[in-house]
């Protein structure tokens, strides 16, 4: 049997008004979802894939690129030549991990086009805010001459709305490390997303820290993850994890299965602890992440 990797992280809190949803009128709106049957901002898995993308291309070199000149991806192999079956191209990391899908058309009428396609080895789940969105709404004005659109003689400042919440995110992760073409991509895919920064964005107005406070790692022979979307919030508004909790005491995860770091470590009660017991428990998040790493 293969080993399974599966995270859950919560991000520390902060002021989101990431991932913009349609504009209604001047006002910036978020991506909302309904969950547990209240309403609650989400930010995409594309988003958090994007980000993490540019940190990949820190550790190697990426097939896809952003360039920030012209606001659109440049791709050193768009045919994805490694991954055919005479393999003459580079295997990007990028596309290792994340995958791809590339559809040509038909070269002509009532022919068959062709698609290249290597399923994401890493998944990632939506991100959702870990309470529910308020409906906050902030009012502005940018001031005359802002942007070259609002350089008028005369002109007056620009009013818009932003459409914000102040929340933690939870997401969570699955990846199979036999499945990578370089097996030790998966401690570099799993260092990134212990290390991400900015997520998504609203016209850089607002800079959301989506980097871990809290990590639950589960490495196990079992393919479902069970550990997804762990967290709840207390009554002050701290990630609680009593779901996940109740499958260790149920025997449905083993302790020695997992890895938590971060701030629910300090806010473990006893019981939960022995609960727990043979389980890496570690105070930070990058000693957590480093453990995980150990432990592939």
């Amino acid at each position: 049997m293969m080993l399974h990797v599966f995270g859950a992280i919560v991000t520390a809190h902060g002021t989101a008004a990431n991932n913009r949803g349609e504009t209604e009128g001047n006002v910036t709106t978020l991506q909302k979802i309904v969950w547990d049957g209240r309403v609650h901002s989400t930010v995409s898995a594309e988003a958090i894939r994007f980000a993490l993308r540019r940190r990949l291309a820190e550790t190697e070199e990426c097939n896809r690129q952003f360039d920030e000149g012209e606001r659109t991806n440049t791709w050193k192999d768009p045919s994805f030549t490694g991954w055919s079956g005479k393999g003459k191209g580079p295997r990007y990391i990028d596309d290792d991990l994340l995958g791809f899908m590339a559809a040509e058309a038909a070269k002509e009428e009532g022919g068959k086009g062709a698609t290249k396609v290597r399923r994401a080895v890493l998944e990632i789940t939506r991100a959702i805010s870990l309470t529910p969105w308020p409906g906050d709404v902030t009012f502005n004005a940018a001031s005359p001459g802002a942007t070259p659109s609002a350089q008028k003689k005369g002109s007056n400042p620009v009013p818009y709305g932003t459409e914000m919440h102040a929340t933690r995110y939870q997401y969570g992760f699955a990846l199979t490390p036999d499945t990578l073409d370089k097996r030790e991509r998966a401690a570099v895919a799993i260092r990134g997303l212990c290390g991400l920064g900015e997520v998504a964005g609203n016209h850089g107005r607002f800079l959301f820290d989506f980097s871990p406070e809290s990590v639950v790692f589960r490495l196990a022979q079992e393919a479902a993850p069970r550990i997804l979307y762990s967290f709840v919030p207390d009554a002050a508004e701290k990630p609680t994890m009593p779901d996940l909790l109740r499958k260790v005491r149920a025997g449905d995860v083993k302790p020695a299965e997992l890895v938590l770091g971060g701030a629910v470590v300090g806010l473990l009660s006893d019981a939960d602890r022995e609960a727990l017991k043979g389980a890496a428990l570690e105070l930070g998040v990058k000693a957590a992440c480093e453990t995980a790493c150990k432990r592939l």
